[in-house]
């Protein structure tokens, strides 16, 4: 497929590659060409506005936040002008539900389709096209995604045909990695104090009661306190707390442990931690035991 790539950062510079690999020609954006230039040798097309990237069959985002999102879909030289109708924008951004309902009907104005396809997976699986992609939207819109997210990875779950239930997913499961991180990074700290080693304790639990990648992967950065440079930055975890307590207070759903998060990442933030992984949260937990701590100057 032809298509346009808006947002070439840790996520999208892989997902690029992965689009690539695949045999897919991708024409890409970035507020920062440098990062689109640095693809040059891939074969990727440089556009020169996000409009300029909405001349194939399809342009898909990936960006940081709400505010991102909407300035290249609603800005001049955005998406949403420059798409034909039946052009198809497809969102991999986790973003608000609010704003997921505002981009559907925005686009089904403009005779446009609409997919919300947000991914789960860190830059490295970006770049090995091993993301897991929950995506929703018109049966027919998905149908026409289903080789890109192939490209991307080997996992697809479709949630249904209104596309901020994928938004919703992507939310929830990014509020329980943040439960792992707070609860890892706590039980961490105790057995830390108490005279446990905590790499055997954790090649003890991820190969028992807690065998996942999300175990695996956290518990290992938590003991041996790799939290720079970041994978998945410690504003954005709490953006994504944030949105998730903004959207289950929609629905009348209290989340109190979400609550708590987001005062550990303000926390982290507080304590000169912005620019860490939000696996940071051992950190805090470790500086709140009184337990010695390094931090690694950040590029």
């Amino acid at each position: 497929m032809d298509v346009g790539l808006v947002g070439i950062g840790n996520m999208g510079s892989g997902i690029a590659k992965s689009l690539l690999r695949a045999g897919h020609r991708v024409t890409a954006y970035n507020r920062t060409r440098a990062r689109v230039d640095a693809l040059a040798s891939d074969g990727i097309q440089v556009a020169a506005t996000p409009a300029d990237a909405c001349r194939g069959e399809a342009v898909l985002t990936i960006l940081a936040d709400d505010a991102a999102v909407e300035s290249v879909v609603f800005d001049d030289n955005g998406i949403l002008g420059a798409l034909p109708q039946g052009g198809l924008h497809v969102s991999l951004s986790t973003i608000s539900v609010a704003l997921s309902d505002r981009l559907a009907a925005a686009h089904a104005s403009s005779a446009q389709q609409f997919v919300s396809a947000p991914v789960f997976g860190r830059p490295d699986a970006a770049d090995a096209g091993r993301l897991a992609v929950v995506a929703a939207g018109p049966p027919v819109s998905v149908d026409r995604c289903k080789p890109l997210f192939e490209a991307m990875g080997p996992k697809l779950m479709v949630v249904g045909e209104k596309p901020s239930l994928a938004n919703v997913v992507k939310l929830s499961g990014n509020f329980l990695i943040a439960s792992v991180l707070e609860s890892l990074s706590e039980a961490i700290a105790f057995v830390r104090k108490s005279g446990v080693d905590p790499t055997a304790l954790m090649d003890f639990l991820t190969s028992t009661l807690f065998n996942s990648p999300v175990y695996k992967t956290y518990g290992s950065l938590i003991v041996e306190g790799k939290h720079e440079p970041a994978g998945f930055a410690v504003p954005l975890g709490l953006k994504d707390v944030r949105l998730v307590l903004q959207a289950a207070e929609a629905r009348s759903v209290p989340m109190p442990i979400a609550s708590v998060i987001r005062d550990r990442f303000l926390t982290a933030i507080a304590r000169g931690n912005q620019h860490s992984d939000w696996s940071v949260l051992g950190r805090i937990a470790a500086e709140d035991a009184g337990l010695p701590t390094t931090k690694k100057a950040t590029a």
